[in-house]
């Protein structure tokens, strides 16, 4: 033991390391270790040299056994001790002892001291200088000392510093910072140098390597123990009973997801890989070493599965239900590892663990046997069957050969046995053909007709049977005896071909599905580009069955990259052809090859340059929905469509992105979308395509509300935020309202009004009384307004039209007679939404014909939506508080502000107009009269009532109720409301029919025409010139010339300015629709005449605004067709008196009057 002292101490020292940073002990060994190898040059060993080895020296003689040294040497050092002269050694065979020993420290030391001496060891330095010595295996096995010397501690072992060269296997562990010695400075490890900190940083780095392994070890203790943390009573549950699976351990978990998703890149499911990572980002899938601590790498899953039946299961784990085993059978065949011991301590245990595990090499080298043996057999299947296709390419040579291959049993039995194979019926009653094929076939025959490669019958006789029947087949055999040789070359000068592909193909008759299949994949890539372009979608059928069926991932690949790329720009039928067999396929193998197979073509041509492919991919996205993973469909898919909706320049693209949209806002089942979906739906309202927008509401908005309903954000969030948004849109659009964006919310809105009522009717206090039983009643097929799309229809929202017409029933019962008590959906729409719609539309600006137009259609439908009963007591009732209808509200100064405003014609064209009887029709007669009063007395804007008859004008069923509201005026006591009145004819004249202007316009603009208020009488001029530019009836127009005459020529209008100024303001709008004869003979002579009398106003004031307002009328008139008598007689003297009022008055209009005289 003292012997072992110093080599042991002597192992734990680093050769890089200086003696004042070791203890006192390290440090005296190190000093005694190195006295005693100083070796001389000449390999001598002088006890006084530097240069030589003692064997005096009691440090020599000391260690002779310790392990830091070469046998050889030790060896020495012990003759040296018993006073004999040991054998002198070279340094060259030391270091080649240290280093097959795999004393690699002390080897180091030896050639770093030589290095310093000046004397480099060729073997050391070429050792130190390769980096891959580092890495390989050790002979000596851990915890071992050198050869011959059992028990001895190791290099490092009692040290226990230096990082052991066989830890885990015998592999030299390598640091970090670990360089090879030709990247050394060896100047810093001189004597002369500051070696105190670069010997520092050698110690923290062999510090830190020594902690890197003890962490090693650890984490395998770690490892270790979490794949043992089932306890042990569970595990033999799990065991004993087949219907309890055990738990999957985190372990396992890491490492089948990493199994998995190597398996997906090998094969090309790339798309699948990116969304496994997704779903498993915590798990680094580059690098093994993430799944565990020192877990050793399997197999990949393909070699898992083949190697699957090598491996013996307990019965109770698997039962072979087709082969019909029972499970005592199984239990007697297999060793049951769950019954073992629970530990292996005991003699019995480890007999039985070395028992299974010969057993387990047993199966494993049978089954590797097994799979050997069922390759050859496919191997000489496949060359039967290439032989039996040859037979019946030549089927007379075959017969006519078979004598003389009768004639040589010695070599028809060798054949046998070598290279044919038998296989029985299915009855056992025939036999297939014995096929055998010869190797010494010459190269000039034929492929399809060798020598030696005929069927033969059996020598029983058998007869001749088919690979693909049952049935015998007999050929005429001929009574000739020529030899086979002859018949082959004779043959020969048939004109068949096996050399191509397409003789090859020919040559073999597919006698299987499978080989069909293999035979259509082969062909159809050669074939389709061959079939014209109009006539390509007849191969549809054949390529989808190919690629659902063929055994090839990249052969199906192939199939469905042609199938997509088979018509360079397909037509609407083509397309829809395509996307039937892609829904067909996607039935037949269902959602994980659709992914990865359909999903990936659909990819590579999102980009694709003509439209029609593009829009191929968009239509898929929808048409594959239902038959795509749920993962899918919210990520993938949804991010595609995405994408194409918002960089696709081209219209029918987008259109089938939106529709696609709604699909899969149909199937999609992710909460974390619905804010995503938001944004899409705004995106495609706005979009500048109407295509776009109407396939918007059609059929995404009413999908996207589904599910808004179902998530229960359709009253807490889309309907709320579209209002808040039009609200933003008014308060941003004082001075000037973006109309289309305001069209856009409020469509969506009225898009959602049948969502809406569906939701009332599902969540109403009766829902759950609502049962299909006896006679159910019958829906007025107006009861709600035509829905833009089946997905709008409140019966298909509800499911049924039966079902509807219980829940309408029940609702009107609910409000008639009980009241909308604890209703929460009806009320929100009576208390939050109805209040603010009307203050929304209590900001329009009224002139705004196109606002106001919108949302009168959104309260029309909203309220034919609800009924007639909600409209009569939750609608009308609002609008009335806020209009109150009654001369006590007349300001003389302002007027009722709030008829003044949008709400007048949203309530009378929206909401008053939803029924049609005739008491709904009295109380918007009663309405528009009350209106009509009220602002003409208060001396208010007319705008809300011009709107008003603008908007019920334009629906000719309305014509008999404007009209007698307009008589209601006319005979009026005011002159203000008949003023009114009269002005109002002008904006019915346009749309009304001439029979209508004749019985009852004409007839009462007359009666206004001779009212003793002078103002009502000029308030027709505006309507008598409409009838003139609209009317073409010769009769009437006479009756409305003459009385425009009478304004003209009767002596007591002669002073009439306003009359004269309104006179020249209609002649001038509309002279120049107005017929050409009027024109002519009236409207351009009296223009003459009006010119004329207003060179004779004395108030400046009123000559400079009638001559403004004639030059407007000529220059309008300058546009039409004048004779050359008129333009003499009447137009340019008219020019000349209008240029004189413009010299005197305004003379930079002069200029304008002269060009209009020179373009005459």
């Amino acid at each position: 033991m003292a012997a072992m002292a110093p080599g042991g101490g002597g192992g734990g020292v680093n050769p890089f390391l200086s003696d004042s940073d070791e203890d006192d002990d390290e440090v005296s060994a190190t000093e005694e270790r190195r006295a005693g190898l100083r070796l001389g040059s000449g390999g001598g060993l002088d006890p006084g040299s530097a240069d030589s080895l003692s064997p005096q020296d009691p440090v020599a003689l000391g260690s002779s056994a310790r392990p830091g040294l070469p046998g050889e040497a030790a060896a020495a050092m012990s003759l040296g001790g018993t006073g004999e002269t040991p054998a002198r050694l070279s340094i060259d065979a030391i270091a080649a002892q240290l280093l097959r020993d795999q004393y690699l420290l002390t080897a180091l030391e030896l050639h770093t001291e030589l290095l310093e001496s000046g004397r480099e060891l060729p073997r050391l330095r070429d050792y130190f200088s390769n980096p891959g010595n580092f890495e390989r295996q050790s002979g000596t096995p851990p915890g071992m000392g050198a050869p011959g010397i059992p028990g001895a501690v190791g290099v490092g072992g009692a040290g226990g510093r230096e990082p052991s060269t066989t830890s885990g296997g015998g592999q030299l562990n390598r640091a970090g910072s670990i360089s090879t010695l030709d990247s050394l400075d060896f100047a810093r490890y001189s004597d002369d140098g500051n070696r105190e900190t670069d010997e520092r940083v050698a110690v923290l780095e062999f510090e830190l390597r020594k902690a890197k392994e003890t962490i090693q070890a650890l984490r395998a203790n770690l490892t270790k123990a979490a794949e043992h943390e089932v306890p042990l009573q569970e595990r033999k549950n799990y065991k004993s009973s087949p219907e309890i699976q055990e738990p999957i351990k985190p372990l396992e978990k890491r490492a089948l997801n990493f199994l998995v998703n190597e398996f997906l890149l090998k094969n090309n499911y790339k798309l699948t890989s990116i969304t496994f990572s997704d779903e498993n980002d915590d798990q680094d899938f580059e690098l093994w070493d993430d799944v565990g601590l020192n877990i050793p790498k399997p197999p990949d899953l393909l070699q898992l599965y083949r190697d699957f039946g090598n491996h013996q299961v307990a019965g109770k784990d698997l039962v072979d239900v087709a082969s019909g085993v029972e499970e005592d059978e199984l239990e007697a065949l297999t060793p049951i590892l769950g019954n073992l011991p629970p530990t292996l301590e005991t003699p019995q245990a480890v007999e039985n663990s070395l028992l299974v595990q010969k057993l387990e090499d047993k199966i494993s080298l049978l089954s590797s046997e097994k799979w050997s043996l069922m390759e050859q057999i496919r191997r000489l299947e496949s060359e039967m069957d290439f032989l039996k296709n040859e037979h019946f390419a030549s089927p007379v040579v075959c017969d006519s050969v078979q004598p003389s291959l009768d004639q040589s049993p010695h070599k028809d039995s060798e054949d046998s046995g070598q290279n044919s194979v038998m296989n029985s019926s299915d009855k056992g009653e025939n036999k297939d053909i014995h096929l055998s094929k010869s190797d010494d076939v010459d190269s000039t025959i034929p492929k399809e007709s060798f020598p030696n490669s005929f069927p033969r019958r059996e020598r029983e006789g058998m007869p001749f049977s088919s690979p693909s029947s049952k049935n015998t087949v007999h050929f005429d055999k001929p009574n000739r005896k020529l030899s086979p040789a002859f018949h082959q070359a004779l043959l020969s000068f048939c004109r068949m071909s096996a050399d191509s592909r397409l003789g090859s193909e020919v040559s073999r008759i597919a006698d299987s599905e499978k080989s069909v299949m293999l035979m259509l994949g082969r062909c159809l890539p050669h074939i389709v580009p061959n079939v014209l372009l109009a006539k390509r979608e007849e191969l549809i059928p054949l390529i989808l069955c190919t690629a659902c069926l063929h055994p090839e991932p990249k052969e199906r690949d192939q199939l469905l990259h042609i199938l997509f790329n088979l018509i360079k720009r397909p037509d609407d039928e083509q397309r829809q052809m395509i996307l039937t067999g892609c829904v067909a396929f996607a039935r037949h193998v269902g959602p994980t090859r659709v992914e990865a197979e359909l999903l990936p073509q659909c990819w590579e041509q999102i980009n694709h340059k003509y439209p029609e492919r593009r829009l191929l991919v968009a239509e898929s996205c929808g048409a594959l929905a239902p038959y795509l993973p749920k993962e899918i469909r919210s990520s993938l898919v949804l991010s595609m469509l995405q994408q194409m909706l918002m960089e696709d320049k081209a219209d029918l693209v987008r259109e089938a992105v939106i529709k696609s949209l709604g699909i899969i806002m149909g199937y999609i089942d992710d909460p974390d979308k619905y804010q995503q979906g938001f944004e899409l739906l705004l995106s495609a309202l706005g979009d500048p395509s109407e295509r776009v927008v109407s396939a918007t509401h059609q059929v995404f908005l009413p999908a996207y509300a589904a599910w808004t309903t179902e998530l229960g954000n359709l009253q807490s969030h889309l309907i709320p935020t579209l209002l808040n948004k039009i609200e933003k849109l008014l308060r941003e659009g004082e001075h000037g309202l973006d109309e289309h964006k305001l069209h856009m919310y409020l469509s969506a809105l009225q898009s959602l009004i049948p969502s809406l009522f569906a939701l009332v009717l599902q969540n109403a206090p009766f829902s759950s009384k609502a049962k299909l039983h006896g006679e159910v009643p019958q829906i007025e097929v107006t009861r709600f307004p035509r829905p833009l799309s089946p997905l709008q229809d409140v019966s298909t929202i509800i499911g049924s039209r039966e079902q509807l017409a219980v829940l309408l029933q029940l609702y009107d019962y609910q409000l008639e007679h009980e009241g909308t008590t604890g209703w929460e959906s009806l009320l929100w729409v009576v208390n939050q939404l109805l209040p603010q719609l009307i203050e929304i539309v209590g900001k329009l600006n009224v002139t705004s014909t196109a606002c106001v137009h919108e949302f009168s259609r959104f309260f029309w439908r909203l309220c034919r939506t609800f009924g007639k009963i909600f409209t009569n007591t939750k609608v009308k009732p609002q609008f009335q508080e806020i209009l109150r209808l009654s001369e006590e509200n007349i300001d003389s100064s302002a007027g009722n502000g709030v008829l003044t405003k949008a709400t007048v014609p949203i309530y009378a064209t929206g909401v008053l107009t939803c029924y049609i009887q005739e008491e709904d029709r009295k109380l918007l007669v009663g309405f528009l009269e009350d209106v009509m009063t009220l602002l003409s007395l208060s001396h208010a804007p007319l705008d809300s009532l011009k709107a008003s008859f603008v908007e019920l004008g334009a629906n000719p069923a309305y014509h008999e109720l404007l009209l007698t509201v307009l008589w209601y005026g006319v005979v009026h006591t005011s002159a203000l409301v008949r003023c009114t009145a009269a002005r109002m004819f002008e904006l019915l004249v346009k749309g009304v029919n001439e029979t209508l202007v004749a019985q009852r316009v004409v007839p009462a603009l007359i009666t206004l025409s001779s009212d003793p208020e002078i103002s009502v009488r000029i308030a027709t001029i505006p309507a008598f010139g409409t009838i003139m530019e609209t009317v073409i009836q010769r009769e009437l127009l006479e009756r409305v010339k003459m009385q425009l005459a009478s304004f003209l020529e009767d002596p007591q209008y002669q002073d009439q300015y306003s009359l004269h100024t309104e006179i020249i303001k209609t002649f001038g709008r509309v002279g120049p629709n107005a017929e050409p004869r009027f024109r002519d003979e009236f409207v351009i002579p009296h223009l003459h005449k009006l010119a004329l009398v207003n060179n004779l106003q004395i108030v400046d004031s009123k000559r400079l605004d009638i001559a403004t307002h004639l030059f407007e009328a000529y220059s309008a008139l300058s546009c039409c067709f004048i004779s050359e008598e008129l333009m003499v007689n009447h137009f340019l003297p008219g020019l000349r008196c209008l240029r004189i009022d413009m010299e005197h008055l305004s003379p930079e209009h002069e200029l304008n009057v002269n060009r209009c005289k020179l373009s005459e």
